[in-house]
């Protein structure tokens, strides 16, 4: 698998963030859901990385939203087929290095309760629990976490 930033417009990867859309909406009530339409963003606050397999197709995908105050990690996903090798891992590891790399200092993140393999990936990779940040309502359905960033010694 081969994992690089790239335009979330493209066909392949807009099925897979309608697939994670499709997942979270069994998980949650739809006022619960805080689904980001990437392309209403300017580009130059996007990082989006996704992961091919050996054929081209696309099988998991992120994003960080890049502000002045903080980087927000989006739209992680990981196609069900493709769990298990590491995507998650290593498509958070690119996303924080590219962020660290445009002066982010601080990355946020909302998930949601009823997903606790995500919640232990990022509490695995540094993120701890904090309150809603930003325009999100205290909601019971969700987890907020942040990781501050820094420069390797």
């Amino acid at each position: 698998m081969t994992i690089r930033l790239e335009s979330p417009q493209q066909a392949d990867v807009q099925t897979l963030i309608a697939e994670l859309d499709a997942y979270q909406q069994t998980l949650y009530p739809a006022e619960c859901v805080y689904s980001l339409d990437l392309a209403s963003l300017p580009p130059d606050t996007l990082l989006f990385a996704v992961a091919r397999d050996a054929a081209g197709a696309a099988r998991a995908c992120g994003a960080i939203v890049v502000t002045p105050d903080f980087g927000e990690l989006k739209r992680m996903y990981v196609h069900p087929d493709s769990r298990g090798q590491g995507l998650a891992k290593r498509l958070l590891a690119l996303l924080e290095e590219q962020a660290l790399a445009r002066g982010c200092r601080l990355l946020t993140l909302e998930t949601g309760i009823h997903q606790p393999d995500a919640i232990s990936l990022y509490a695995r990779h540094g993120y701890q629990r904090r309150g809603p940040y930003g325009d999100y309502p205290d909601d019971p359905f969700s987890v907020f976490m942040e990781k501050p960033l820094q420069a390797a010694a």
